[in-house]
């Protein structure tokens, strides 16, 4: 990995918003007089991303992870704190900033509805000044890679929502971004559309060395995708670390299901606990870091014929939840 491309310093966002009681004279109170509340979107946000790095921003709705990236586009301004992305500070140096990066919104669209895609795509070639040679290149490439051919020359409004978005990554690519910032980009989207997303991320993370910061719900984006894991939750940064570091904490627990010849009589096995047991299979969870798996198969070989084994431990999901319930968010 490279020197920091990203780095803040406590950041911190608060935003004013109006508030009423329901019902038509609440409402007509409110047209003279209206009160107020202010939510602290972001406290004290300090990290550091490094120059090729995949990162995965996640936590629950509110907890102020869109407000991050936009801070580190430069659509949002912090009221304390600094942010530098590469040499810039966002909000200060827009247009010279925006060439360097790529942004995705899952829902919303920097492609013109009306109009077939490679229309906008001449667009932001135009917006971005991109040089013809550089952009006929680019475009060849993620045409190809993003399965765009007979995509192009068809009005956004007609495509699936997943075709669109393969449209919007290819677009934010077009003027060769050194970081992409991918907010939501598999929202939506079925299976096969989410596979293709992930695929080329990955490609072009690899071919060209970007930057990525992915925000996102979907886990399955988070394990397939990101090298590191930063959570926020309501307004702080609560982890910062690697996913194999978080199995450490909170996925040492593990299920064994066996399947066995006949066996007349259950088999307790001391560091595990049994949950179910028939005559040709038995189920047993166990910690990891207290029992190994050889050491209970080895118990249970001396009392029955073993034929096979499947071991499972807690999804991605499931480690999120529990360092949630840790913060109680």
């Amino acid at each position: 990995m490279g020197n920091p491309i990203i780095t803040l310093e406590g950041i911190g966002k608060t935003f004013k918003v109006a508030k009423r009681a329901a019902g038509v004279r609440e409402a007509a109170k409110a047209l003279f007089y209206r009160k107020h509340t202010f939510v602290e979107a972001l406290k004290d946000i300090s990290f550091s991303i490094r120059e090729g790095e995949i990162a995965g921003y996640i936590g629950p709705n509110g907890a102020g992870k869109s407000t991050t990236i936009k801070v580190m586009c430069g659509v949002l301004v912090p009221d304390e704190g600094e942010c530098r992305v590469m040499s810039y500070t966002p909000w200060k140096s827009r247009t010279a900033y925006v060439g360097q990066i790529g942004v995705v919104f899952g829902q919303r669209s920097q492609l013109w509805w009306d109009v077939p895609v490679i229309d906008s795509f001449e667009l932001l070639r135009d917006i971005y000044k991109v040089p013809e040679t550089r952009y006929r290149k680019n475009l060849a490439m993620l045409t190809e890679t993003l399965a765009l051919s007979e995509l192009i020359h068809v009005p956004v409004r007609q495509l699936s929502l997943g075709q669109r978005m393969r449209c919007e990554i290819a677009a934010s690519l077009l003027h060769d971004p050194r970081i992409l910032f991918l907010d939501e980009p598999t929202i939506g989207l079925d299976a096969a559309s989410k596979i293709a997303v992930r695929q080329f991320i990955k490609t072009i993370h690899k071919e060209k060395g970007i930057t990525v910061i992915l925000t996102t719900h979907d886990m399955n984006d988070i394990e397939a995708l990101a090298e590191r894991i930063l959570m926020i939750g309501k307004g702080s940064l609560l982890y910062d670390g690697s996913l194999d570091e978080l199995r450490g904490r909170f996925g040492s627990s593990r299920t064994l299901t066996v399947d066995y010849r006949d066996c007349s009589l259950p088999v307790d096995i001391p560091g595990a606990v049994r949950h179910s047991w028939s005559p040709q299979q038995a189920v047993y969870s166990f910690d990891n870091g207290k029992i190994s798996l050889a050491d209970i198969l080895a118990r249970l070989s001396e009392q029955a014929e073993i034929l096979d084994v499947a071991v499972d431990s807690k999804s991605v999901d499931e480690l999120i939840l529990q360092l949630y319930k840790e913060h109680q968010i």
